[in-house]
């Protein structure tokens, strides 16, 4: 039966996938249609529209939508060119220049919206026209924008570090909080690298050196944005308040500091506010519809066939591992990140705590290695985010995405077996 489960639930999801259907639809039919095979209809519906409804009912859960609506602010408040500005006084005189401000602009502003699509759009709308008159190919520097405006889902807060404590069964967020810095800071250096690489091959020259004067200004101009990030980590670290309580903070703190910038006025804030219902009605279905598959998935005992599958293929933990990542960077190409954290969570977690494995350490290599899938067609949200702000068509932008997927997949592998990068800050916080 389990079989026919896993059957009827994979080509039914990669049908509807194939032929359009909006992936939060595609996982609640195809958790019907695989339900349906062991009770009867009203069953199912009754009993996967409560698991729906339940799954929503979430404290934690609230954080969710704060933190987008202070993602919306922060992108219309006049952060991202702030942060740009002070990123050219951190890294603009180094070889490498101008593609060093874009990565490590969008890791700022990405960390503090928490949002790699909003990094994405933000800074890549500034950033794109400045790299080609710098003498970069268009195509190289919406490419450097689209992988580094990931590393804000490490680097916290970050909704979906969020949505994987509830999908682990509690994981501490504070602790996955702290976990993210070290590996989210490894990936920037990573692309760093591979950015310095290519700029030394086009030629081009480092920014003009700046006045202490004028570094000291930038500094300041940027200190409220970056001073969000103390609030908010250094308060739920602290135990002063929640990750839902901190991300109302957030979205206070943001809308002052929009004001006090005056990029924001009364009149734009029902389009913000619309704009952030319809993320977040987008966000809730995905998790409301991945949450029943998920229940599906464990009332078929599929976790456990899954289990039995790879412990009788191995039974060395780095082998193992290696298999999840390469099935979770397969995932990553075909499904968003929020379902596949929800749904796959619970299938890969317990066998590698059979292990000893840290269920903190599993969350963050999960979140790196879902997101490559967002900057890969054709479910890639930050992928198309970065071409449609650039004016690129995505064809064009795959050929040099490649040397920054590699710098990506090394350094996930060295977060992967060097568990000491995620685990060193929780630790020293006692957790």
């Amino acid at each position: 039966m389990e079989a026919v489960s896993i059957i009827v639930l994979v080509v039914s999801f990669l049908i509807l996938l194939s032929i359009g259907v909006p992936i939060a639809y595609g996982l609640g039919i195809s958790a019907v249609l695989t339900l349906l095979i062991s009770v009867d209809s009203l069953a199912t519906f009754t009993t996967l529209a409560q698991r729906m409804a339940t799954g929503l009912d979430s404290f934690t859960l609230l954080a969710i939508p704060f933190f987008i609506l202070a993602g919306q602010l922060m992108n219309h408040g006049g952060i991202a060119i702030r942060l740009i500005d002070f990123a050219k006084v951190l890294v603009g005189r180094l070889p490498g220049g101008i593609a060093f401000v874009n990565i490590v602009a969008n890791m700022l502003f990405g960390s503090i919206s928490g949002s790699a699509g909003a990094a994405a759009s933000a800074i890549g709308g500034f950033m794109a026209p400045i790299m080609e008159r710098e003498g970069y190919p268009r195509t190289f520097g919406v490419a450097v924008n689209i992988t580094s405006a990931t590393t804000g889902l490490i680097i916290p807060p970050s909704n979906i570090l969020i949505v994987y404590s509830l999908a682990s069964g509690g994981v501490s967020i504070a602790a996955l909080f702290i976990a993210g810095y070290v590996p989210g800071i490894l990936m920037g250096l990573a692309l760093m690298l591979v950015a310095g690489y290519y700029s030394k091959r086009f030629g081009i020259s480092v920014s003009e050196k700046v006045t202490f004067k004028f570094a000291f200004l930038k500094f300041v101009q940027a200190l409220p944005s970056l001073l969000l990030l103390f609030i908010v980590i250094g308060g739920i670290i602290a135990g002063v308040f929640t990750a839902t309580e901190a991300s109302t903070i957030a979205v206070l703190y943001s809308l002052i500091l929009a004001f006090i910038y005056k990029e924001i006025t009364w009149k734009d804030l029902p389009k913000i506010f619309l704009s952030t219902i319809g993320t977040v009605s987008i966000v809730m279905l995905l998790i409301a519809t991945s949450i029943a598959l998920s229940w599906v998935l464990s009332f078929e005992n599929i976790p456990q066939e899954i289990s039995a599958a790879l412990l009788g293929f191995s039974d060395n933990i780095i082998v193992i591992i290696l298999i999840i990542n390469m099935i979770l960077l397969f995932i990553g190409i075909f499904m968003d990140m929020t379902p596949a954290v929800l749904i796959f969570t619970p299938i890969f977690l317990p066998i590698l705590q059979q292990f000893g494995f840290d269920p903190i350490h599993f969350g963050i290599i999960m979140i790196m290695n879902l997101c490559v899938g967002l900057c890969t067609p054709p479910v890639g949200a930050v992928l198309f985010i970065g071409c449609s702000v650039a004016n690129v068509k995505i064809e064009q932008v795959i050929k040099p995405l490649l040397p920054f997927f590699a710098a990506m997949i090394i350094t996930l592998l060295l977060v992967t077996y060097i568990p000491e990068l995620s685990l060193w800050l929780p630790r020293i916080f006692g957790f």
